[in-house]
């Protein structure tokens, strides 16, 4: 049990209302992610609705045990896959004599439409990319500043407590 106050209360209203929610938001976040080539969307903004859908069940049902059900490796994984597929497939363009992402080679060599190249870049790159930055980032930010880490990055603050106050330098507001 912790000696300071977290601020996580426990809401029936809050956590019921995020059961109904959220498989829609994680749908529409899907759909747009696989809808956006042709239409308003895209990897971008899909994985960005996927992302803060994981952010509302952490702030539904507690951020840690949302960080203990989704661990820190499916998180990297996401990025990491994300970046490996976009950097996969732009190279892929140069191995087949055109520039990075150049898609149209796509329909010079395999016969393939260049929308598909895109798409595979949207929804195996982008949208991974951004929905594991999102959530890393919450996550991050969210381990920080308890009274054991008053830096956020796991040391002291540099402060003693026990020390006398030392003044602190006059600040100027003609600066």
């Amino acid at each position: 049990m912790t000696d300071y106050d977290d601020t996580y209360t426990e809401s029936q209203v809050i956590m019921t209302a995020v059961k109904i929610i959220a498989p829609f938001t994680l749908t529409y976040g899907l759909f747009m992610t696989f809808h956006g080539g042709d239409a308003p969307g895209g990897g971008f903004q899909g994985g960005t609705i996927v992302g803060v859908t994981v952010l509302m069940l952490a702030f539904a049902f507690g951020i840690d045990p949302t960080r203990q059900w989704l661990r820190n490796s499916v998180i990297t994984g996401l990025v990491t896959g994300g970046v490996v597929i976009f950097g996969a497939i732009g190279l892929g363009m140069i191995a087949l004599g055109g520039e990075f992402l150049e898609f149209y080679k796509l329909k010079a060599v395999f016969d393939i439409k260049p929308k598909w190249g895109l798409e595979a870049v949207e929804i195996g790159g982008i949208s991974l990319i951004v929905s594991g930055v999102i959530i890393s980032l919450f996550f991050t930010m969210a381990a920080g500043f308890t009274p054991d880490r008053p830096s956020g990055i796991g040391g002291v603050s540099g402060v003693d407590d026990d020390a006398p106050d030392a003044a602190e330098p006059e600040v100027s507001d003609d600066d």
